[in-house]
């Protein structure tokens, strides 16, 4: 465990300083000052660790993949700007976010301008590659599919957790996914190595996500960063809602769908739902997939060739799902 951390601490703090250099000394400044302000927010870095890593894993260096690590970043940068304008939001990562401190147009051209830049980056460690694009593309696009269901089941009255996992499983697993495939591509993996490592993406990427929903509900307001309960705040139609109303009857059933009929809970009726979801063993239902999902991802590792490699890649996910906020 100490290795995984003093060699994500090293991978991390490269990613960090070349992201303070990225919009560096680029005109005009009303564009590439905002995007500096993005570039610069704190931030775990786990996609582009994720690129450094695969591409290791399969007798690849950082190097062959750096500017593609930093291209993984602007593009979930990219994701995070209009997000946060289709939410409204008015902070992210304790900051303001883009349109707040600037204006909306800014923040959508910034968007637009980070995408760009992120294609650009991408393109300098290809060398002729073409699947790595392909990748990146439709990693891109599955990011883009998830948000539109996410958006369509805020105004669907019913959703089933199928269609949840696939949300999901496009908005957050897709891009994790294509960081462990761009980089075991770019690092010179076999088929075979690029499939595992792309399986693996997938399914710790789905893992975080049902991590993320039960946190939600379970981790320390100050540790969280926001009030606990917001999904049940925003009405939003999380693994832990969706379970809760195959499993509730009666009056708690009917609190439910009152969450989905007022758009969201009252801050007051969070403890009581609190309540509830552990009551139904909705909590432990999400433990349980978590670790499901999470002993899955670790079964892909196999094909790995160095072990050091694949202890990396199990700290990696053990460290991603054992987190407090």
């Amino acid at each position: 465990m100490e290795d995984f951390k003093k060699l994500y601490g090293e991978a991390k703090e490269k990613i960090d300083t070349l992201l303070m250099q990225v919009m560096n000394g680029r005109e005009p400044a009303s564009l590439y000052q905002p995007a500096g302000y993005i570039m610069e927010s704190p931030g775990k870095r786990i996609r582009p660790v994720l690129v450094m890593f695969s591409a290791k894993a399969v007798g690849g260096s950082w190097d062959d993949v750096i500017h593609a690590s930093l291209a993984v970043e602007m593009l979930h940068n990219f994701t995070l700007v209009h997000d946060d304008i289709m939410d409204n939001a008015d902070t992210r990562r304790g900051r303001q976010t883009l349109h707040i401190k600037y204006d909306l147009s800014t923040a959508i051209l910034t968007g637009d301008v980070l995408l760009a830049a992120a294609y650009e980056y991408l393109q300098r460690d290809l060398k002729g590659n073409a699947k790595a694009v392909e990748h990146f593309t439709k990693g891109l696009i599955e990011v883009c599919e998830g948000q539109s269901l996410d958006k369509d089941f805020e105004i669907r009255g019913e959703v089933s957790l199928n269609e949840y996992i696939d949300m999901i499983g496009k908005k957050t697993a897709a891009l994790s996914r294509m960081c462990c495939a761009v980089g075991a591509i770019l690092g010179g993996g076999s088929d075979a190595e690029v499939e595992a490592l792309s399986n693996y993406g997938y399914l710790v990427g789905l893992a975080f996500q049902v991590q993320d929903d039960l946190l939600d509900i379970t981790a320390d307001a100050s540790a969280l960063g926001k009030p606990v309960g917001g999904d049940l705040l925003e009405g939003k139609k999380t693994f832990l809602f969706l379970k809760a109303l195959e499993k509730a009857t009666g009056d708690d059933l009917s609190s439910l769908e009152r969450i989905i009929t007022n758009k969201g809970a009252k801050p007051e009726e969070i403890s009581y739902f609190k309540n509830l979801y552990t009551n139904l063993g909705v909590l432990e239902d999400a433990r349980i997939e978590v670790e499901r999902l999470t002993n899955e991802a670790l079964h892909q590792l196999e094909v790995l060739k160095n072990p050091k490699d694949i202890e990396m890649f199990i700290s990696l996910a053990n460290a991603l799902l054992n987190r407090t906020k």
